[in-house]
């Protein structure tokens, strides 16, 4: 259980309200406890009068009533307290849960991107939702449950040692028996419960990306292939399920036949003592009350054993990402203004997981306001310039500089809230279009909203709709088409009015004459802005203040437009072929 030890914070938190749980729970069944005594001596009191030990009919119905009021009244009493111990330690394990999930999802957030590319998306959402239902399991139910055994167990074997040491120890008989199969089958259960959890999260994985990939899925009519590789992973989690289960269903019918031997004790030994006068017979209903109300409580050792066991897989599953440190962190927690000059000073960088250097001694500068254009073919390291600038990655060699201090000494957020950011690949969430929008400024006013709209030249499309900018759209934006996305997008970046903007290959899915509208929108809004312009259009890149030609990684030009045009090489050769496109 060393991994669920991570819980410690919560129960400490919660200490109070666990603590008033525990001993309402104590309470419950302390009352509990009462009704197999009351039962005892209602029988007593009938076979003392059967003995002639008692003569008065009267006196025996009147202690009989009063055994059949207390009865009524400790079950109701204990029924109450029961509720309230179900209220007190079921709702703080939803407490847990809830803290638990938001600790989880805190730390995605914080961590870098290359913990995204290594891990996919499917496990990432089993171990915030399945595996954390499993730990809830264990600080809920299991707690409550093993609470009930304990006090049962110490309360009844009390009650029973003072009643009749000799037949409580008799009853005692099978329980060793039973220490050893819980030990041996908890063991098992709880690899066979970090299998299940594996597959669960290679279902979860396998479903996400083909409904991601519909698309792609339906153009291709490879849906048979699909359904096949599907059921394949579904057969072996289902028997990795049945594994699991078939450990589980050792305990119930292992505790059933432990409490049958008990009883049968209870009946022999205790039939031995009443026919010999050691006993009354109020006793031996007594100890069979008490057997099989503990019945329950060692049912439960079982499914316990089980919760704890699955928790404890599942919590070493989140444990291994909560513990997964941020490769890019927050050196300064000082907010910071930024004016937006970049610096490269000979910086390299390889992809780690790739191990591809995309850039090779890179150094180029935009001062603050300027506009630089990045050129270039697939490949070339113009998307990882983007990613270096918003931190994303730290350099391998060499140094950013951000307003002439070392990018890694600014305050992260500060960074990037000051960033503008158009993807290559927009990402639009399952919203109306106003909220897309407003993603970038969250107190944004309809005016702003309709006026960066203009500017990204959407606007014209969104009120076409019929519920215009209260649209909701589909997962990932699929409502609209790719160009709509692409300004939805822009409009989402330059409505935060930001130090610095990325177009990163923006205006590939809109025509030469919406780039035109766009890019002249883009010079004013962006005027003032240290703004950077990744394009394989030429027309996106000639009235930028700076162009950088890269290829495998290392600029190979640059140059204002009017330099480059006159130069040999990859540019005059792009412009030139652009242009005659333009004209055929």
């Amino acid at each position: 259980m060393k991994a669920l030890q991570y819980l410690n914070k919560y129960f400490s938190k919660y200490k109070w309200r666990i603590i008033i749980g525990l001993l309402i729970t104590i309470l419950s069944k302390i009352l509990t406890l009462q009704v197999p005594k009351l039962i005892r001596n209602s029988f007593n009191v009938v076979e003392d009068y059967l003995k002639e030990n008692i003569t008065n009919l009267e006196e025996v119905k009147h202690q009989l009533l009063i055994n059949v009021l207390l009865i009524i009244g400790v079950a109701l009493l204990g029924g109450f307290f029961t509720f309230l111990m179900r209220q007190t330690i079921i709702v703080t394990s939803r407490l847990i849960e809830f803290d638990l999930k938001n600790e989880i999802y805190q730390q995605y957030q914080r961590l870098s991107l290359n913990f995204y590319k290594k891990n996919r998306t499917g496990d990432l959402m089993n171990r915030i939702s399945e595996d954390v239902s499993k730990v809830r399991m264990y600080v809920g139910p299991a707690i409550m449950y093993s609470m009930n055994m304990i006090v049962l167990f110490v309360v009844g074997f009390t009650q029973m040692v003072r009643v009749d040491p000799k037949l409580t120890l008799y009853t005692l008989i099978p329980f060793p028996l039973l220490s050893i199969s819980i030990f041996i089958l908890s063991k098992v259960i709880h690899k066979r419960s970090t299998i299940v959890q594996q597959y669960l999260s290679k279902l979860t994985t396998y479903n996400q990306e083909f409904f991601s990939g519909i698309n792609v899925v339906k153009s291709y009519g490879i849906e048979a292939s699909i359904i096949k590789d599907f059921d394949q992973i579904a057969d072996e989690s289902k028997q990795k399920n049945i594994n699991l289960q078939k450990a589980n269903a050792l305990f119930f019918p292992l505790m059933i036949l432990l409490i049958g031997i008990s009883n049968l004790i209870v009946i022999y030994i205790g039939g031995l003592q009443y026919i010999n006068g050691e006993i009354q017979s109020g006793v031996i209903i007594e100890f069979i009350m008490y057997v099989n109300i503990l019945t329950w409580p060692v049912a439960v050792v079982g499914w316990v054993t089980s919760m704890i066991q699955q928790a404890e897989a599942s919590q070493a599953r989140i444990n291994e990402f909560l513990q997964e440190e941020p490769e890019i962190t927050n050196n300064n927690q000082e907010l910071t203004e930024i004016n937006g000059k970049i610096t490269f000073k000979n910086v390299t960088f390889t992809y780690d997981d790739t191990n591809i250097t995309a850039l090779k001694n890179i150094s180029f500068i935009v001062n603050e306001g300027e506009t630089l254009a990045i050129l270039g073919k697939t490949g070339s390291g113009k998307s990882t310039i983007i990613e270096l600038i918003s931190r994303l990655y730290d350099v391998t060699e060499g140094e950013i500089l951000l307003d002439d201090k070392p990018i890694e000494q600014g305050n992260l957020d500060a960074i990037r809230n000051q960033i503008g950011f158009v993807p290559q690949d927009p990402f639009l969430f399952s919203d109306t279009i106003e909220n897309n929008i407003k993603f970038g400024k969250e107190d944004a006013t309809e005016d702003e909203i309709i006026n960066a709209a203009k500017n990204a030249d959407v606007h014209k499309n969104i009120i076409d709709f019929p519920k215009g900018y209260k649209t909701i759209l589909g997962e990932r934006g699929v409502t609209l088409s790719g160009g709509q996305k692409q300004r939805v997008s822009i409009a989402r970046a330059i409505i935060k009015q930001p130090k610095i903007l990325i177009f990163d290959d923006c205006l590939s899915a809109v025509d030469t004459e919406t780039e035109e509208k766009i890019l002249s929108n883009l010079e004013r809004v962006s005027k003032n802005k240290t703004t950077f312009i990744i394009s394989h259009r030429v027309s996106s890149a000639k009235n930028a203040d700076k162009i950088i030609v890269l290829d495998d990684g290392k600029i190979i030009q640059q140059g204002t437009h009017n330099q480059l045009i006159t130069e040999k090489g990859y540019y005059k050769d792009l412009y030139q072929q652009q242009l005659l496109e333009k004209e055929i």
